[in-house]
């Protein structure tokens, strides 16, 4: 059954039965009387039934209307809760969400960028909850553009139209050699000293693959891998466990320095990857986004600049 009549006819209804005037209810509810008229017609006819007996002197309520009244409160006062209710889960849920931060980054840049802003961040704003969304730089690139995310910390610059890339610095390709192999012993690597030395290389089709690859060919120096892993961290247990070396972002070694890994810049090709935010284009930060923001930069500066 189809409902042809709404809350303000029930609302109309029930001040010209409190009123007992159709002038009076419309003065009430800031209505003109024809159009209390046509609620009150409206609302008879999706009943089907007469609600009030009209005379020259005065508004009868018919036996229809008294038992409408009833309903008629009830249903309006269920409606008046429920608005209350989602207004206030929709206020909670606005302060939540303005107490979260969401940052899209590739992981190669947690240990050495991401990590201490965060903590830097948090001593200002304790109460801010960050959600860390570590992806591919494609990735992170979609979700900062399809709103995943609320910015991005990625190394490449333009791979949606709707996104600004704001550069931070610049992250050079090393390679990453375990502290007892005889490479360790040179503070400057050439790719030909690679040699036949078990070559880690990044998945075909990531980021950091596809700027050695096209590094090397531009320079005309050929390479053959011996392992192939999708994550850095994977590469970096695999050199430190002797299996051979890796050529992997400087930032992305910075947790390993003290260890059993080394890094050795590498030239003849020398290749860097921009690093930088990834936000959407027209974008205005909420405070909380605003604070990580400048978190990441000024740890960016003190570590680079």
């Amino acid at each position: 059954m189809r409902i042809n009549f709404d809350f303000a006819d029930l609302e109309v209804f029930l001040s010209v039965k409190e009123t007992g005037s159709f002038h009076r209810a419309a003065s009430r509810l800031g209505l003109s009387q024809p159009s209390v008229t046509r609620r009150i017609r409206k609302l008879e006819e999706a009943l089907g039934s007469q609600l009030f007996e009209r005379t020259t002197r005065e508004v009868r309520p018919t036996l229809a209307a008294k038992r409408l009244q009833v309903r008629a409160e009830a249903i309006l006062n269920d409606a008046q809760e429920t608005t209350r209710a989602m207004r206030d889960e929709s206020e909670a849920f606005a302060h939540q969400r303005a107490l979260t931060v969401t940052l899209a980054t590739i992981p190669t840049v947690v240990s050495g960028i991401v990590a201490p802003a965060i903590n830097a961040f948090r001593k200002k704003t304790p109460r801010t909850r960050v959600r860390l969304l570590d992806l591919a730089a494609n990735e992170v690139a979609e979700a900062v553009a399809q709103g995943e995310a609320d910015f991005g910390l990625c190394s490449v610059p333009l791979l949606e139209p709707a996104t600004e890339f704001e550069p931070l610095f610049t992250d050079p390709i090393v390679l990453a050699v375990r502290a007892e192999d005889p490479l360790a012993a040179q503070s400057q690597l050439n790719w030909s000293d690679v040699g036949n030395a078990a070559l880690i290389l990044p998945a075909r089709g990531t980021g950091n693959r596809l700027l050695i690859d096209e590094a090397l060919a531009r320079a005309n120096v050929p390479i053959r891998w011996t392992h192939e892993v999708r994550r850095t961290s994977t590469a970096l247990d695999l050199v430190a466990a002797g299996v051979g070396i890796a050529p992997l972002p400087r930032s992305a070694l910075s947790a390993y320095m003290a260890g059993a890994v080394v890094a050795r810049p590498v030239s003849a090709p020398s290749i860097a990857r921009p690093i930088g935010l990834l936000t959407r284009s027209g974008q205005r930060d909420d405070p909380a986004t605003a604070g990580l923001v400048d978190a990441i930069r000024s740890t960016t500066a003190q570590r680079f600049d």
